[in-house]
């Protein structure tokens, strides 16, 4: 029994053996006791025996006694009881010591695993070793057959399985290739990213521990467990094991043990990611050392090559003057180029004085050792001559030459042949080359580059050691005559300072006629503009120095010119000059501006009047008869009178707003002076603002065409329209052309706002004539003089389907005054095309009867002015009646028709109809109205 007691492994073993030894005692019956051994203790026996305490399961092993028992068989069991209390504290202390043993091992193992994570940091191998290092080293403390190594990218959102093993799953993600964090929302991996802590469990048990649905994706694990990689508080990837078997499952110790290893993992990762991170810059580095010591090295051999070649230059430039003769010269050149290149095969070829022949004065050669004086023939000399350029050529590149019939070879044949030519004064005069019977030296392109750059310098020397040798022939003959051209240079400097005398007076003369008038010997513009500039520069230093700035416009001498001749106007320019200079003080200044304008500038004026009388003086003084030519000649002025003031800051700007006064002057009645004021100013400013609003409007399509009906006066049938340009400007409203039109001409806008009305009113010409009305255009000269007016308007009308015989252009008589034959021709080819001309405003201008044969008219329309007078009682306009029946007569002899402006009322209209007038229009039907109002009616007729 005690040999079986010590040979048990745990206390239930002992227990059996116990019971099994007492089992021949009747009534005694062995337990285990589940309390604490303290209460035991306290207890009274009551016939019951403790037989031992096990301290691992915190319970006693008890005999209940019978009454039989005898004092030997108590001794007995207590002998017994001892036995076991020691064999159960010797189990306890043996499962201790190898629990403790266990978990030194699990110790030794979690640093080995630790160790070796760390080691695989600073591993020499590749990632993919070290994830498959990182995958045993965790399957070595767990079941982890099943393991992935998933990268999260913060910036990115997205997630990379830097490593992934997997025994079930046949789809595999990519280890370089990341996927978004939305592509695989609310799985495991998903949550173990966003929420940032360990899951673990069967699925069901991890639905349980994240927020939210799963959506689990891949082959589902029977447990998994996947803690969170960490930098700080930052989640930066998983670290994850499965099992697909139901033997393998994950505790929380396996829980523990993973997110300890996670860290480490995590740690050599990022060591192992600065490593090589590390080893990149180091190979860029290294590289880049690399390059530069290749770029340092190449240009230490250039710099060497660059010094021998310095060298090489400066010995040549020296030989022009160190050497005694060309003979010496061409030697040392020889030497030379030696230095630089293999030249044991050397010549210089040089063309005769004759430019014929082929002269060889320094030749050395193995082969051919003699070379002669030869005339030009086609060999490879002859070629750099020709060209003016370098020539390396080989054998097959000879032969190429040779069949191109560029080259006829002449003496021995070489293996390489190189040449340069020498060029003096932009002009090729020799040759310079060497060549090689041999392969053992084959000239390249850079033994080219250098040889044309040494040539260019012997070219040079050899140019100065050949004008050297010239020298001395000529110094003789220089010193003969350095007496004879000392004296001429005597007599030469004479004339040269009488030459500068007069260039100075000439400079002197230039420069005064370039500040002033040729005509009248008045200064000009520029020399006003300078006096101007001072003076306004004096008057913003102190204001107390005031000034003023008339100009001066002569009336009407284009009459003069035109009928007396240029001389005559030239000769009272230059009179009318004198007669203003002598109206002001000797320090003001009158200029001449050009043609018949004047300026004067007024210095240290006291107030307006004073300024005011001096221009009636000069108005006063020009009024009086000038005699020229042997006639009396009268002419007026106008003149504009500006003061300085602040605001002045340029001299243009005094001269333009003194321009403006004049021409306010010479809309008042000519002959005077005015003032430029505020209002001056402002309608410049005015005119200003228009023209940029109206260059503006051009850009925004704010102009359009307001269309006018043209009735039949009995009874108010629309016969067609007349449009009429409206400008719908953002602020002011609807403008009517008296408010733009001056504006737009002067500026040059009106011929491109005229054809985008036109492109208005033939994009609305298709409806508006469907019940065959016509639409009428107004036609300015400018338009007629251009040439190709007439195609313009008829790819208009084809462009958006209007028929030619819809349309009617309108001209003034003004208009067919301006170039006649032109707007002639114009004409006849619009009304060849079928399109009506109509002669507008008929008796305000000439009313010549000749317009009516001499152009292709066939409608007048009388001017409005004729009707606002024909229905009074008054004699005259009863003779204005006259005049409409003799108007309509005539049109109805000449078959045209004729259509009354300005019908306004009823008795108007009647009295019309009464002299035969059968068309017209006029507010008494309607005003300008848009398109949208004449195609929104859809009648033809008005009442």
């Amino acid at each position: 029994m005690i040999e079986r007691l010590f040979d048990s492994e745990d206390a239930q073993a002992v227990a059996d053996i116990v019971a099994e030894v007492l089992a021949p005692i009747d009534g005694l019956h062995v337990y285990w006791l589940e309390e604490p051994l303290e209460a035991l203790e306290k207890a009274p026996e009551d016939r019951t025996l403790r037989l031992g305490h096990d301290p691992r399961g915190q319970r006693t092993l008890m005999a209940r006694l019978p009454t039989t028992l005898d004092s030997d068989d108590h001794a007995q069991l207590a002998w017994l009881a001892k036995l076991v209390d020691v064999r159960l504290h010797q189990q306890a202390e043996l499962s201790h010591l190898y629990d403790a043993v266990s978990r030194l091992a699990q110790a030794e193992r979690l640093q080995r695993a630790l160790f070796a994570i760390a080691n695989q940091a600073s591993a020499v191998h590749d990632m993919d070793e070290t994830m498959h290092a990182l995958h045993g080293i965790v399957g070595s403390l767990m079941y982890a057959e099943n393991f992935y190594i998933a990268l999260y990218d913060s910036q990115r959102d997205a997630l990379r399985f830097a490593y992934y093993a997997d025994t079930t799953d046949t789809d595999p993600p990519p280890p370089d290739t990341y996927l978004s964090m939305d592509s695989i929302r609310e799985s495991v991996t998903w949550y173990l990213i966003r929420e940032g802590h360990a899951l673990y469990g069967n699925l069901e048990q991890i639905r349980a521990q994240v927020q939210g649905d799963l959506h689990p994706s891949g082959p589902p694990p029977v447990d998994w467990l996947g803690v969170p990689l960490l930098r700080g508080s930052e989640v930066v990837g998983g670290l994850v094991v499965q099992s697909y078997h139901e033997h393998a499952r994950y505790t929380e110790q396996d829980r523990e043990l993973l997110a300890y290893v996670a860290q480490h993992v995590q740690t050599a990762l990022e060591r192992r990611e600065a490593h090589a991170d590390l080893e990149r810059r180091v190979a860029e580095r290294t590289e880049a050392l690399r390059n530069a010591n290749r770029v340092l090295q190449q240009q230490v051999i250039e710099r060497q090559r660059g010094e021998r070649l310095q060298t090489a230059l400066f010995r040549i430039a020296e030989l022009a003057n160190t050497t005694d003769s060309l003979d010496d010269f061409y030697a040392a050149v020889h030497r030379v180029v030696g230095g630089l290149l293999y030249s044991r095969n050397f010549y210089i070829a040089l063309l005769s004085d004759d430019g014929r022949k082929l002269d060889f004065p320094y030749s050395v050669d193995e082969i051919d050792a003699d070379r002669r004086q030869r005339s030009l023939g086609r060999g490879l000399t002859e070629y750099v001559l020709r060209h003016g350029e370098a020539l390396l050529a080989d054998r097959a590149r000879m032969q190429e030459m040779t069949q191109q019939r560029e080259l006829i070879p002449s003496g021995s044949n070489a293996f390489c042949w190189l040449g340069v030519p020498l060029i003096c004064e932009e002009k090729t005069v020799g040759v310079l080359a060497v060549q090689s019977y041999t392969p053992e030296y084959v000239y390249k392109k850079p033994d080219q580059e250098l040889l044309t750059f040494v040539g260019y310098h012997i070219a040079n020397a050899l140019q100065r050691k050949r004008s050297a040798e010239s020298l001395k022939k000529a110094y003789s003959s220089l010193e003969r005559r350095v007496t004879e051209r000392t004296r001429a240079l005597a007599l030469a400097n004479r004339d040269l300072r009488e030459q500068i005398s007069e260039r100075e007076r000439i400079e002197r003369r230039l420069k005064y006629e370039t500040l002033h008038d040729a005509l009248t010997g008045l200064p000009n513009r520029a020399l006003l503009l300078q006096r101007l500039e001072q003076a306004l520069r004096r008057y913003h230093e102190d204001e107390s120095r005031r000034f003023a700035v008339l100009f001066i416009d002569l009336d009407r001498f284009k009459v003069i010119n035109d009928s007396v001749g240029h001389l005559i106007g030239d000769d009272l320019l230059f009179q009318v000059g004198g007669r203003i200079r002598t109206c002001v003080k000797s320090d003001d200044i009158v200029a001449r501006l050009g043609g018949d304008e004047f300026a004067v500038l007024l210095e240290s004026v006291g107030d307006e009047p004073s300024v005011f009388r001096v221009a009636e003086r000069i108005i006063s003084e020009l009024n009086n008869p000038i005699r020229v030519g042997g006639k009396e000649m009268f002419t007026s002025a106008s003149i504009g009178i500006t003061l300085s003031a602040p605001h002045y800051r340029r001299a243009e700007e005094l001269l333009r707003d003194a321009d403006s006064a004049m021409y306010s002057a010479k809309a008042s009645g000519r002959h005077r002076a005015a003032w430029f004021d505020d209002r001056l100013r402002r309608n410049a400013l005015s005119v200003l603002e228009i023209e940029g609003d109206l260059r503006r409007a051009m850009t925004r399509n704010e102009f359009e065409p307001f269309f006018q009906p043209i009735v039949h006066l009995d009874d108010g049938r629309i016969l067609g329209y007349e449009a009429l340009m409206r400008w719908r400007h953002p602020e002011r409203g609807l403008l009517l052309p008296g408010a733009f039109l001056t504006v737009a001409e002067d500026s040059g806008c009106i011929e491109a706002i005229d054809w985008q009305i036109f492109e208005q009113v033939f994009a609305h010409a298709p409806t508006l004539t469907r019940d065959g009305a016509f639409v009428s255009i107004n036609v300015s000269g400018r338009h007629l003089r251009m040439k190709d007016i007439d195609h313009r308007l008829l790819s208009l009308l084809d462009e958006h389907g209007v028929a030619p015989k819809n349309l009617r252009i309108e001209v003034t008589e003004r208009t067919l005054l301006e170039n006649p034959e032109q707007i002639k021709l114009t004409l006849d080819r619009l009304r060849d095309h079928g399109i009506a001309i109509a002669l507008d405003d008929f008796g305000t201008g000439y009313s010549s009867l000749s317009y009516l044969h001499q152009y292709p008219i066939g409608v007048l329309k009388i001017d409005r002015s004729f009707t606002a007078r024909i229905d009074t009682s008054d004699d005259a306009d009863k003779q204005g009646a006259a005049i409409f029946r003799a108007i309509q007569a005539l049109a109805d002899s000449m078959q045209m028709q004729v259509i009354v402006e300005g019908v306004e009322n009823g008795a108007q209209r009647d009295l019309l109809l009464e002299l035969g007038c059968r068309y017209g229009q006029g507010f008494l039907y309607s005003g300008a109205e848009p398109a949208e109002h004449w195609l929104s009616r859809g009648a033809t007729g008005l009442s």
